[in-house]
C-alpha cells in the first residue's frame, strides 16, 4: 500500500507509452522490502512542464523517469545537468537531492557500457564506431568518451546530427579523438548499431560486416527481437556481441542507483514477472 512515506519516483510519459519501468522495478522493491515505488504517469507534451514543476512539490518524490516526448524539455525544467546528458542532449532521469535542487542524468548510455563492461570488454585505449547519432547513440557515444577510449568514429545519414555531437563530445572530453562521416567498420574495436535497423525483416546491415575483425565487440539497440541479422552475422565471425535488452536490464540499476537503491542486479531483474 501506498502511504505519504512511500518513496514516490514517477515515470513520466506520453499517455499513450508503455510504461516497462514499473513493471521491473516495483517486483523489485517488494521482494526486497523497500518502500518505494515507481508510479506511471502519463501527460501531454502541452501540460508537461507545469505538471512536472507540481510533482516536484510532493514530500515523499525522489526523482523521475522520463520517456519521450519529455526527455529534452525536462533539460529546461532542473537545476543541474550531467555532461551525459548534456552530450545526449536529453535526459532520462532526475533526481531531487536533499537540498531540493533537481539534477538530471542520463542512463542509456550507461546501460550499455555495463553490459559491455560486465561482458568483459576493456575499452582502454580502444577504438569505437557508433553508427546512429540520434538520442540513444549519442548517449551510448557520451558514455564511451568517459572511458578513456582513444577514438570515437560517428556516423548517420545526417551529418549535422554526427557534427553536433562530435561538438558536445569536445566540451567535455577535449582528450577523445573524434571521426565523422564513415561507417566502414575495419580497424574498430567496438561497433554498435544505434539506428532502428534491425525491427523490420529485410532491413539492411547497418555495417558492411565482411570488414569487421573477428573477435571484435558488437552491440545492438534493438529491442524488438535479441539476436538481429547484424549480431547474427557478427557472431558468426566470432565477434562478441550484446543484444539490445542487455541494456535495458543494465539501465535499471543504474536508475536504482542514481536514486540511492543499492544492490540490484541485471540477472535478478529479469527474473521479475
Amino acid at each position: 500500500m501506498i502511504s505519504g512515506t512511500t518513496t514516490l519516483i514517477a515515470h513520466l510519459g506520453y499517455p499513450t507509452h508503455t510504461f516497462k519501468s514499473p513493471l521491473i522495478c516495483n517486483p523489485w522493491f517488494e521482494k526486497n522490502g523497500i518502500d518505494a515505488v515507481v508510479v506511471p504517469m502519463g501527460i501531454k507534451a502541452e501540460d508537461y512542464p507545469d505538471f512536472f514543476r507540481s510533482i516536484f512539490t510532493l514530500t515523499n518524490i525522489r526523482g523521475a523517469l522520463v520517456t519521450m516526448p519529455h526527455k529534452v524539455t525536462t533539460m529546461e525544467l532542473v537545476d543541474e545537468i550531467s555532461p551525459a546528458a548534456a552530450i545526449a542532449g536529453a535526459t532520462n532521469a532526475v533526481l531531487r537531492r536533499e537540498d531540493g535542487s533537481l539534477i538530471a542524468d542520463q542512463f542509456d548510455g550507461a546501460g550499455f557500457v555495463r553490459g559491455m563492461l560486465r561482458k568483459g570488454f576493456d575499452p582502454t585505449g580502444k577504438r569505437a564506431l557508433v553508427v546512429g547519432n540520434g538520442g540513444v547513440g549519442s548517449s551510448i557515444a557520451a558514455s564511451l568518451a568517459g572511458l578513456g577510449m582513444a577514438e570515437i568514429g560517428l556516423f548517420d545519414p545526417d551529418a549535422a546530427a554526427s557534427e553536433a555531437l562530435s561538438q558536445r563530445i569536445g566540451l567535455h572530453y577535449s582528450d577523445v579523438k573524434v571521426v565523422m562521416g564513415s561507417r566502414d567498420p575495419e580497424g574498430y574495436d567496438l561497433i554498435v548499431n544505434a539506428t532502428p535497423i534491425g525491427m523490420k525483416d529485410g532491413d539492411p546491415l547497418p555495417v558492411d560486416v565482411d570488414r569487421v575483425a573477428p573477435g571484435s565487440y558488437v552491440g545492438d539497440v534493438v529491442l524488438k527481437t535479441d539476436i538481429t541479422p547484424f549480431l547474427q552475422a557478427a557472431k558468426d565471425k566470432g565477434c562478441t556481441i550484446q543484444v539490445g535488452s542487455d541494456m535495458l536490464f543494465e539501465l535499471i540499476p543504474a536508475y536504482l542507483e542514481f536514486f540511492g537503491f543499492e544492490d540490484a542486479v541485471p540477472d535478478e531483474l529479469r527474473s521479475e514477472p
